[in-house]
């Protein structure tokens, strides 16, 4: 059967594309402040569901399940159906599971709630790459999707100090009433100026569970693949952990910080991942033959400075709290590396299924840590949140440093196995040491 034949009518990366990226942005921005709003709101929480810490954990690694548990489907859709209807599902879905959660009264309630959020989330990222990956040009596309993650953050500020504020002002419905009907308004926007693609052609085939399964066995087979996906495990899942839930107690809690200078660490640690990202745009624009490396190089340092706040004689100084914030947001741009390895590997029509592979990477190692760490404070101080010492948190929060080693192993295994593969392809290996990003015969027509 032969292709449709693709005639583009709109042109790449000029001011259609960035209107459209903008109104995506804006849902993705949500997106992110819905999935950490329970980072400051944890100890009301535990107050108002009268819940433990394993309890507490739980809604938001219900939350990281159901997001996780959804990529590849998700992935598969994205491809099938494009990027406008999943977004506009997607922020259906959140907008509903916030709204619940901000009247829930019980605890099966909320966790029901978060379920109903994670569900709605999964959607909206991966959209949001694919659409960046087919309007912008090649070498805009590492920033777009860098600076994506870069503005992105400014939902996790909102949902530090302002969330916390509003929380303390206007009580748990209202404000979580009022971030659930931001959703609506997004909502006209995305239907009104998202467009899927600049190209007219691209008839979407029914899904066909045979031929699914053997794409899905290809892109899980593809070691750029598996490359990326221990890429986003390794550097993503500590200022995921830290921002989303027990960054806050820990600082608190543990360190004896006031909820003030607590609040103020968490937007210096997202105002750290705004800036990091371009830098670290340009390095893997420029230089893609190194972007595991510069990945490894990250978690290096991430792991050094949490061996020095948790080694040390007593609470920590500011000065080194502010280190560690700054460190391990480093690590949240340098998890888009993943989805820039996706477009090395991969024709273009196969872009979702792979992202939605990788994004599950971080999600996976994120959901296990919190809920490892809920675990070891329970069994430390059963009584609860107000009961947490210094050292429980180390016993806790050291369960870090065995996913770090893991996906370091594995990020150094896939390397090699990727540019084997890579070497596979005539011409492939030049090209990624001479700079370019698509690789002839692999995620680029090598025919002139």
């Amino acid at each position: 059967m032969t292709r449709p034949v693709l005639r583009q009518v709109h042109n790449i990366g000029r001011r259609r594309a960035w209107a459209i990226w903008a109104v995506a942005l804006s849902v993705y921005l949500l997106a992110v402040f819905h999935r950490t709003s329970l980072g400051v709101a944890g100890l009301i929480a535990a107050e108002r569901f009268h819940i433990t810490a394993a309890q507490l954990a739980t809604f938001t690694v219900l939350q990281l399940a159901v997001y996780a548990a959804m990529q590849i489907p998700v992935g598969v859709l994205l491809d099938r159906f494009g990027s406008r209807r999943l977004m506009l599902v997607g922020l259906t879905l959140m907008t509903l599971g916030q709204a619940w959660f901000a009247i829930a009264g019980s605890y099966p309630v909320g966790l029901a709630a978060r379920a109903l959020l994670g569900a709605g989330d999964a959607m909206i990222f991966t959209s949001l790459l694919r659409l960046i990956a087919l309007w912008f040009r090649v070498k805009q596309a590492p920033f777009v999707t860098q600076l994506s993650g870069m503005l992105g953050q400014l939902g996790a500020i909102a949902a530090a100090t302002p969330l916390a504020a509003a929380l303390a002002a206007y009580g748990w419905e209202r404000s979580f009433g009022s971030a659930a009907a931001l959703g609506v308004i997004l909502g006209i926007a995305l239907f009104l100026v998202v467009k899927d693609s600049p190209y007219r052609g691209q008839a979407a085939g029914a899904v066909k569970i045979r031929a699914l399964a053997r794409t899905l066995g290809e892109v899980w087979g593809n070691p750029g693949t598996r490359l990326g996906l221990w890429v986003h495990f390794t550097s993503q899942f500590g200022a995921t952990v830290f921002t989303m839930l027990w960054g806050f107690p820990f600082l608190v809690r543990g360190q004896g910080l006031s909820s003030a200078t607590a609040g103020w660490l968490l937007i210096i640690m997202t105002l750290t991942a705004m800036a990091a990202a371009p830098l670290i745009a340009a390095v893997t624009a420029r230089l893609p033959y190194r972007r595991s490396q510069l990945v490894l190089g990250i978690v290096a340092a991430i792991i050094v400075v949490w061996a020095v706040v948790l080694a040390w004689p007593g609470r920590a100084p500011l000065w080194l709290l502010v280190l560690l914030v700054v460190v391990t947001a480093i690590g949240g741009p340098g998890s888009m590396v993943g989805f820039d390895l996706a477009r090395t590997f991969h024709p273009a029509e196969r872009l979702g299924r792979a992202t939605g592979v990788i994004n599950v990477g971080g999600f996976v190692a994120s959901l296990l840590t919190m809920a490892l760490i809920g675990i070891i404070l329970d069994a430390r101080a059963p009584g609860g949140p107000g009961d947490y010492t210094l050292e429980d948190f180390r016993w806790a929060m050291s369960v870090q440093f065995v996913f770090w080693l893991l996906g370091a192993a594995q990020l150094v295994r896939y390397r090699r196995k990727g540019l084997d593969f890579v070497d596979e392809h005539p011409g492939a290996l030049e090209a990624l040491r001479d700079g370019e990003t698509l690789l002839p015969g692999i995620s680029r027509d090598p025919r002139p």
